[in-house]
């Protein structure tokens, strides 16, 4: 082995181990190297680098090139034993925080409490919420990985291997190694990536790995490294003597020396980031630190309150029970239940769509995206060639070159191939057109009657071209050929103007050049027709027939884009989300397409771009290029890594091998159910059609998922926080505590059940109109801004029921009342309390669902109104109900309720302003 080959080895063995370093755009450059180098070394000397022959390795060889080079195996993805998907199913930032409360509660219900105040309702109340919660989403999750399983494997099992000079034996693909010698035919999917030692008309598809179905050509030839397609600014997947891990043989035949196996083939690349942790997203990173800011606001307040109370009340223990209470009341602690449910409904919602949610997570994290990175072909095009055009060489469309060219594709003889299909579908529906009738395959047989094939030239890729000798009824015959327009110019003589044939001179044939580079410039691959009569005088046809041809005219194909595709990117643009389009196409192609649909085309990043870059640049480009072209696996995925660490949330969908790194690095990964296996493995969400327009609903979906959640969470933590600040001021001007440990517990309780409807609550467009995401910023200036407020009107709720309420229940001031008229006193203020905060927090869910006027332009929906209602008469009744002195309430008197809507209509009125004039989004 030559030092070049070892030093080229270790490098791409080190790149292969340190390829997720988020710190190392071109950790793949050594492989890419040394993948190059083969396609461009001479067949001979690329062997003896590999100590193998034409041959084959020798047996004895076999196992020290595996040990050397390492094993053709691919990552995935290793499922997780059932116990630890069941324990993930838990491991919630807020389910924590839960279990914290759950276990003080222990502590301060049972350990310290006196033997006959001992009582777990609050820890089991907590626990039974955690384990639903998490049960549900263990159920979800179970459900959506049963729904996308049974990925078959691209690969296929067995290979021809030539070892020992043998000629070829199959093989199990797992056990080829570098230096093995594989034998290609039509069908087969290429093992591991091949530097091509040998073949004849070798054609093979690359889309599982560019995403592209048009085949391409391998030889054994490699490229001059003078020639402007030097390898080294070539994509790989252009390298004519390289067949990739992944692809399939089209036609011929051939044979390929192995170069690279497993995780370092350009396959191996793509799919080696599913073996690794998925990425934290834009919801994982705005649901942790919403988690940490409640936790914060725990450790302020908790020894606020307990200072305070011990200090007012001086009773340490009692001061310290309320305190822990108060923690426990500033926790939602529905919220892992909520948002399960929220979830929940949005992948039941969704599935309504043509939608499966694989990762319940991965809802919220759809409707958050403002960057959507898709590939281009089947996505915004149909994934199929049309006829698009079919002009003489004037340049103007002309029924007669698509009459030579059907007779051509017609009466050939071969099997009909995509170009063939084309032609006869475009011509059918021209006839039916003209005949106003619906065409079908009679009419296409009209369309060639009184002509009948008498010889043909097949297809053959040194000659590029087919001919077809056509006769008519009156004897006379004529050779139509059509091939690639270079070819086929290259065998006329004279091109048909208006008509007549002209000889073809210099300036005729640039013209005809200049025309086709320029519907090719389109994005449109350009065939030529040419015709000759009587071109053999009744003996058999041969390939000196074909010149001093006729050029008749040009067809240009093209992979058409989707009629929906432009209403689906100006649709995502209405919602705030900005589509690049990430493809291994060409650049003319891709730049074309994504013209024709909307997509700002003017610039466009290449693959050899994108790799001259550091991050930063990349960063700063890829903010203002929307078309990236001839892109590899790695660097598909080091776009969509820096856009998100620009602070995007970045959507990625793809069907292909060429895909799943760049959908692993994304924040919601996007895939269909057509899709290769390693893309599916690798998606967060599965389209059961391949629309952009689903996705569009799709994401539609997932903003009202999370706008729910979004308006408990805040709702929430905004009323508790005005709560514990109303506690703060009641614990240093009262001389008693405003509401005992369980009644805060129970408030909490009963207004956390009314809300559990709110996953079935309806949201205003505009809420949906742009992305949103997890925001503590967000989250704690609308704390900042509503609690305040609900804190002054509970101030107020606190003056007229110690000055004006409670005197009227307890029959006097307090100063004034002896123990039993102190207690009425007590219970009926914190009666009086309790059906006060009950009624604001009810009523705040309605004023700031919505930014409309609530109730009259915006209303909940009846679930929710319903389950309000209930709460909040439920917290009224308890006080006169027989549960009453258990509770240690007082009734507060029928002189409480005028006051009440008075500090209820102020209180809604306060906050209507608020949203007016503070902005908290």
């Amino acid at each position: 082995m030559t030092l070049r080959n070892l030093f080229l080895r270790l490098v791409a063995r080190h790149d292969n181990t340190t390829s997720t370093n988020a710190n190392a755009p071109k950790a793949c450059a050594g492989q890419l190297d040394w993948l190059r180098h083969a396609a461009s070394a001479p067949a001979a000397d690329l062997l003896a680098e590999l100590n193998t022959t034409e041959g084959g390795l020798d047996s004895a060889s076999v196992d020290t090139a595996r040990e050397l080079w390492g094993a053709n195996a691919q990552a995935h993805a290793t499922a997780r034993p059932l116990p630890l998907r069941l324990a993930a199913a838990f491991a919630d930032p807020f389910t924590y925080i839960l279990v914290l409360i759950a276990a003080v509660s222990v502590l301060t219900d049972w350990a310290f409490a006196a033997p006959g105040a001992r009582d777990l309702t609050t820890p089991l109340i907590i626990g039974a919420m955690v384990l639903v919660s998490g049960v549900l989403r263990f159920i979800q999750d179970e459900k959506s990985a049963a729904a996308a399983s049974s990925l078959a494997e691209l690969v296929e099992t067995c290979a021809n291997v030539e070892r020992d000079g043998d000629g070829g034996n199959e093989t199990p693909v797992d056990e080829i190694v570098v230096g093995d010698v594989v034998h290609l035919s039509s069908g087969d999917v290429v093992p591991a990536d091949l530097r091509i030692i040998a073949a004849r008309d070798l054609f093979v598809s690359q889309a599982s790995l560019t995403g592209e179905s048009d085949p391409v050509e391998k030889s054994a030839t490699p490229l001059s490294p003078t020639t402007a397609s030097e390898p080294a600014n070539a994509a790989v997947t252009d390298l004519p003597t390289l067949a990739l891990m992944g692809s399939t043989v089209i036609s011929g035949h051939g044979r390929g020396v192995v170069v690279a196996t497993g995780a370092r083939t350009m396959f191996g690349e793509a799919t080696g980031m599913l073996a690794g942790r998925r990425r934290t997203t834009a919801t994982d990173r705005g649901i942790a630190a919403t988690s940490r800011l409640l936790m914060r606001l725990m450790l302020v307040v908790l020894p606020v309150v307990f200072v305070i109370s011990s200090v007012t009340k001086g009773n340490w223990v009692d001061a310290l029970l309320f305190s822990l209470s108060v923690a426990v009341g500033l926790t939602p602690e529905m919220l892992p239940m909520l948002v399960t449910t929220c979830l929940g409904k949005g992948a039941v919602d969704l599935s309504g769509e043509q939608v499966i949610v694989k990762r319940l997570d991965a809802v919220q994290d759809l409707g958050g995206i403002d960057i959507l990175c898709t590939d281009k072909t089947g996505t915004l095009t149909e994934d199929r060639i049309v006829l698009e055009r079919y002009l003489n060489v004037a340049g103007q469309e002309d029924a007669r070159v698509l009459r030579q060219a059907f007779l051509n594709s017609y009466l050939s003889t071969g099997v009909k191939n995509l170009i063939d299909n084309a032609i006869i579908d475009r011509a059918r529906a021209e006839a039916a057109a003209a005949s106003g009738a619906r065409g079908n395959a009679a009419e296409t047989g009209d369309l060639a009657a009184g002509r009948y094939a008498i010889d043909e030239l097949p297809f053959d890729f040194e000659r590029r071209r087919v001919s077809v000798v056509v006769g008519d009824e009156r004897g006379r015959t004529a050779m139509i050929t059509k091939g690639a327009i270079e070819e086929v110019l290259a065998i006329c003589s004279a091109v048909e103007v208006d008509g007549t044939a002209r000889p073809l001179d210099s300036a005729l044939a640039a013209q005809v050049t200049a025309r086709a580079e320029a519907l090719a410039s389109e994005g449109m691959r350009v065939l030529g027709v040419a015709r000759k009569d009587n071109p053999t005088g009744g003996r058999a046809i041969c390939a000196g027939d074909e010149r001093d041809m006729t050029l008749v005219g040009y067809l240009a194909f093209l992979d058409p884009p989707k009629a929906s595709a432009a209403a689906a990117v100006a649709a995502l643009a209405s919602r705030g989300v900005a589509t690049k389009v990430l493809t291994g196409d060409s650049a003319r192609v891709a730049a074309h397409v994504c013209g024709r649909i909307g997509i700002d085309a003017n610039h466009v990043l290449t693959g050899a771009d994108v790799e001259r870059m550091d991050d930063a640049t990349l960063a700063q480009a890829a903010q203002e290029a929307s078309v990236f072209a001839k892109l590899s696996p790695s660097q598909k995925a080091r776009v969509v890594r820096v856009l998100g660490e620009l602070g995007h949330s970045v959507g990625y969908m793809g069907d292909g091998v060429n895909d799943a790194a760049a959908m692993r690095a994304s924040d919601c990964a996007i895939s269909v159910d057509s899709a290769v296996d390693v893309a599916r493995e690798a998606a967060d969400i599965i389209l059961l059609e391949k629309d952009l327009m689903v996705l569009e609903r799709g994401i539609e979906f997932g903003r009202r998922t999370f706008a729910n959640m979004s308006t408990y969470v805040r709702l929430t933590v905004s009323s508790n926080f005005g709560n514990i600040i109303s506690v703060l001021v009641a614990a240093a001007a009262l001389p008693f505590l405003p509401m005992g440990a369980v009644q805060l517990l129970l408030l909490n309780l009963i207004y956390d059940v009314t809300c559990c409807a709110i996953p079935w609550d309806r949201v205003d467009d505009e809420r949906i109109a742009r992305p949103s995401v997890w925001s503590t910023r967000a989250t704690k200036r609308f704390m900042l801004a509503f609690g305040p407020v609900s804190s002054v009107f509970d101030i107020v709720t606190f003056a007229a029921l110690f000055f004006l309420v409670c005197p009227a229940v307890a029959g006097g001031a307090w100063d004034a009342l002896d123990e039993a008229g102190r207690a009425a006193f007590v219970g009926a203020f914190q009666a009086g309390w309790f059906i006060e905060s009950m009624w604001t927090q009810t009523l705040v869910i309605h004023l700031l669902r919505t930014d409309r006027t609530p109730f009259l332009e915006s209303r909940a929906a009846l679930p929710l109104l319903a389950m309000g209602a209930a709460g909040a008469a439920l917290a009224t009744a308890l006080p006169f109900s027989p549960m009453a002195g258990a509770l240690d309430f007082v009734a507060p008197g029928a002189a409480f309720f005028p006051l009440l809507l008075a500090i209820v209509a102020g209180f809604a009125a306060c906050v209507l302003l608020v949203r007016r004039f503070v902005k908290v989004d």
